[in-house]
């Protein structure tokens, strides 16, 4: 009954709505408030999660993510078959989340009154054979079924064989690869396909070994392990599942963002004014030119050196002292539960990832590109 109430309202209300949502989804924003709800997710856990609080999200949610192909612009990019598996995708990790959290918040209450843990009230031990095995075969032949029926239903997204006369605009990764795609537009390829991954590769390895912590193990548990759950969610739904989220919906041609109800115009003006931190320092706080190999002020030094002084002391303090601030302060009683080597490993994961959104919202609000700017290495930060 709403959708036509809001249809009916012609220009009016439904337009106001809609650009509301284009400026509510541009980066800075979407990923503020992506923020907010993390947060709140986290403090409120036990009040979204009793079920009927969850239903009327989850309806909620589907009204608005459904109802808007009303929209053709939102139609056609939410409806094309290479972005069907994201709203899939979308809708199991908040499925996912929930029942987690749920439990979570069980628990908790549990242990509070005194009460033992869900997982403790019951013998969830079952047979390889045949409890397991049938379990595994009735998913292996749904799972088949959907897929084939949905083979059937909707055409594969097959395109023209490649060719160098012809690059789709915008030209897009499989989605598994949007989020490092979408992390190559704030840094060099070597950060973005290389030093990243490498870090969240050997970060996820080094849980084990960092977090020593038993509690938490085998129940779910949210009040007993806030540290570690937090920093993990936030790393996979802010920093992945969201960077997928802008590199299926929000990016369109020459890789610029578009509201969700925009339509996608290759002529889209975009500003490529982008500055580094030396810029910075020598146009703006010095007034003059960034030194080069002909105009030097220091001669004895590289001129590369003298051009990114600043940036690099950004960069060293960052690293360098932000760790100390940590142990004397928020991290105090962990550095004493940890000890110097495992806390100074974990402190120097958690400003790396911390330095992705500090370089995605520089880039929205300042058109900040590289802290360290160094072509002669091809080693930009």
């Amino acid at each position: 009954m709403t959708l036509p109430f809001l249809l009916s309202a012609g220009t009016g209300f439904w337009d106001k709505f809609q650009d509301a949502i284009n400026i509510l989804t541009g980066p800075a924003y979407f990923v503020t408030l992506a923020t907010i709800v993390f947060v709140l997710m986290i403090v409120t856990y036990k009040f979204w999660t009793k079920p009927p609080i969850a239903i009327f999200l989850l309806v909620a949610f589907c009204a608005f993510y459904f109802g808007s192909m009303a929209n053709k612009d939102y139609r056609a990019t939410v409806t094309k078959p290479d972005n069907v598996p994201i709203t899939i995708m979308v809708l199991s990790v908040m499925v996912c989340i929930w029942i987690t959290f749920r439990r979570a918040a069980i628990n908790d209450t549990r242990s509070a009154a005194g009460q033992p843990y869900l997982e403790e009230d019951k013998d969830d031990k079952v047979l390889v054979w045949p409890d397991l095995v049938y379990t595994e075969l009735i998913c292996l032949i749904a799972a088949t079924a959907l897929l084939t029926i949905w083979a059937i239903i909707a055409k594969a997204p097959l395109e023209q064989p490649a060719s160098p006369a012809y690059a789709p605009n915008p030209a897009k990764a499989p989605w598994y690869f949007l989020g490092l795609q979408e992390m190559l537009v704030y840094f060099d390829p070597w950060m973005a396909g290389v030093v990243y991954p490498g870090l969240i590769i050997v970060g996820l390895c080094a849980i084990p070994f960092l977090d020593t912590n038993p509690k938490g193990n085998g129940y779910y548990t949210l009040k007993e392990r806030p540290f570690a759950i937090s920093t993990f969610l936030f790393g996979f739904l802010i920093l992945w599942v969201v960077l997928i989220f802008f590199g299926t919906f929000l990016r369109g041609p020459n890789w610029s963002f578009f509201g969700l109800y925009e339509a996608w115009d290759p002529h889209k003006p975009e500003a490529l004014n982008n500055v580094d931190v030396s810029n910075l320092w020598w146009n703006v706080i010095r007034g003059r030119s960034r030194p080069t190999q002909d105009n030097n002020p220091i001669a004895v030094l590289p001129f590369w050196l003298v051009r990114e002084w600043f940036g690099i002391v950004l960069v060293f303090g960052y690293f360098l002292i932000t760790p100390a601030v940590l142990k004397a302060t928020v991290f105090k009683r962990m550095y004493e539960n940890m000890g110097g080597i495992r806390y100074t490993i974990m402190v120097i994961l958690l400003l790396f990832m911390a330095m992705m959104p500090l370089k995605m919202v520089l880039r929205w609000l300042f058109n900040m590109k590289y802290f360290v700017y160094l072509p002669e290495f091809n080693a930009n930060l």
